[in-house]
């Protein structure tokens, strides 16, 4: 008779087999390759220190202290749950927040080159959502999805490859693929991919934005009468670098239009096939997302899309990858040995590691939180194209812009832009962007209306905006003008367009006006 403890022990082994047969039948299609990994980890954390010190850090008077355009009491009024959430908002002071984007960008140093990778990645996610936090309205979807994929890279093993952290791995005779993560299981002999719950659901969640977003796209009339481009390209405030010049070819947008629509629909591609087909639509997403940052203002939002893309990237386009370099490395006298894997291991290696069961118990509560993250994203989702509904309180926000919908379902069918009139102690007014006089006309460049990329984002977001958010913005300009002002106001001018240019007149309308 067979013994219980032995029962078990074939269960056991039963239950193992089948788990690795479907990790190897699921490897080509949700694993990553540990080059993958390392490149998004380096990607990552340089879109991460762009935004830092060439958005953030110079304009962390105007928009993250009490002296710039949202003070924290405003903030308190308007979004009550992100000023008790943010750690920017402990203070008011540029000195405190200098200090906090200081530490933000070490953690993002330190996650560039995969030293303490786990702790790096913690840490910039807290900072980041704090940052974010504390001021919404400078904002796109390219900093939530930014946040999100951090989040999800905590269950990844991203030092795995070109890291500080690669060898620590090694000498605690530890797998430099799976350690720690969601469901281990590293590559074979055969394939070095890396398979777990937590790559599967990395994978799969850009998948189902891309595929949240084409069922957007159905369910607009405007793009799915290929005028959505043509007219996303008549908004002048967004239209950068090539984007005046592309915005003639009307014919072209609308290809664009369709094309775009067409790539987001095979977007489960990405997932369902493999080799160099998956490698080209990949590289087909990249190029549309760097197409978008070389003709229109959207921040970090291509860059981030463009990182997570290389976690598709299958192992024959590295290998492929990683021989070209060689071969330039070679002909330019920079070839070397690979530091990607440390012979010592510092104090880490002397680190005990946790017994079997309470791995067992991490993997097992790590695989509930990721399946539960992606669960709760897929319905977020769905609740924005209106295949659910959300509570009404949840439905409608000033902020429903800051999202994933890539101009879905339906563009702005108006340009906006901002004039501030200052009313002089003569009773002249003036405009005090340029010291002319006040006109509410098309700009002949609406971007250069606003200074800088977060002025816009400031700007779109804030343009249903009540007077209390506006007080504090008539108020910066009082106190950052070299004239003798009496007042200022605040005025939203709008101009319909469509996909042949501008429509009708201007409209003006003044949101606030503030004794100096």
């Amino acid at each position: 008779m067979t013994q219980p403890s032995q029962r078990l022990s074939d269960a056991g082994s039963r239950y193992a087999a089948a788990r690795e047969s479907l990790r190897e039948r699921a490897r080509p299609h949700l694993g990553i390759d540990p080059r993958a990994l390392g490149a998004f980890r380096i990607a990552a954390a340089l879109v991460i220190l762009s935004d830092l010190l060439i958005y953030r850090l110079p304009a962390v008077r105007t928009f993250y202290t009490d002296d710039g355009v949202l003070p924290r009491a405003t903030l308190a009024e308007v979004f009550p749950l992100l000023e008790r959430a943010s750690l920017y908002a402990i203070s008011g002071s540029a000195r405190v927040q200098t200090g906090l984007l200081a530490v933000t960008a070490v953690a993002a140093a330190c996650l560039l080159v995969g030293y303490r990778t786990r702790a790096a990645a913690g840490l910039s996610v807290l900072l980041l959502a704090s940052l974010y936090a504390r001021n919404p309205y400078v904002l796109n979807g390219g900093n939530t999805v930014l946040v999100a994929f951090l989040f999800l890279s905590l269950f990844l093993p991203l030092d795995a490859r070109w890291s500080l952290g690669a060898g620590r791995r090694s000498v605690r005779g530890e797998p430099n693929d799976a350690d720690g993560d969601a469901g281990a299981g590293g590559g074979d002999a055969g394939d070095r991919r890396i398979c777990t719950i937590g790559t599967a659901v990395t994978l799969l969640t850009l998948v189902s934005i891309y595929a949240a977003n084409a069922v957007s796209k159905y369910r607009s009339g405007a793009w799915m009468s290929g005028t959505a481009v043509p007219r996303i390209f008549q908004l002048g405030e967004f239209t950068v670098g090539l984007g005046p010049l592309v915005s003639e070819y009307t014919a072209a947008l609308t290809a664009i239009n369709w094309l775009w629509i067409a790539l987001l629909s095979v977007s489960p591609l990405l997932v369902v096939a493999t080799g160099r087909r998956r490698t080209g639509i990949a590289l087909a997403f990249v190029s549309a997302h760097l197409g978008m940052a070389a003709t229109m203002r959207l921040a970090v939002f291509p860059y981030v899309m463009s990182a997570v893309l290389l976690l598709f990237l299958p192992p024959d386009a590295w290998d492929r990858a990683e021989a070209v370099a060689s071969r330039v490395s070679e002909s330019t006298g920079l070839a070397g040995t690979d530091r990607s894997h440390r012979s010592d291991g510092g104090t880490d290696a002397r680190t005990p590691s946790p017994t079997p069961r309470t791995r067992r118990g991490i993997r097992a509560g790590a695989a509930a939180l990721l399946v539960g993250f992606f669960l709760a994203l897929v319905w977020w989702q769905a609740a924005g194209v209106g295949l659910v509904d959300l509570p009404a309180q949840e439905s409608t926000g000033q902020l429903s812009e800051v999202s994933w919908s890539f101009f879905a379902p339906n563009p702005p069918d108006a340009s906006g832009w901002y004039v501030v009139a200052g009313t002089l102690e003569s009773g002249d007014t003036i405009d005090l962007r340029d010291g002319g006089a006040v006109s509410y006309d098309r700009p002949p460049d609406a971007a250069e209306t606003y200074p800088s990329t977060l002025w816009h984002q400031f700007g779109f977001r804030m343009k249903s905006a009540g007077e209390s958010q506006y007080r504090p913005v008539a108020a910066y300009a009082c106190e950052r003008s070299d004239r003798d002002l009496e007042s200022v106001a605040v005025v939203h001018v709008e101009q319909p367009v469509d996909s042949d240019g501008p429509v009708g007149e201007p409209d003006a309308e003044e949101r606030v006006r503030v004794a100096c």
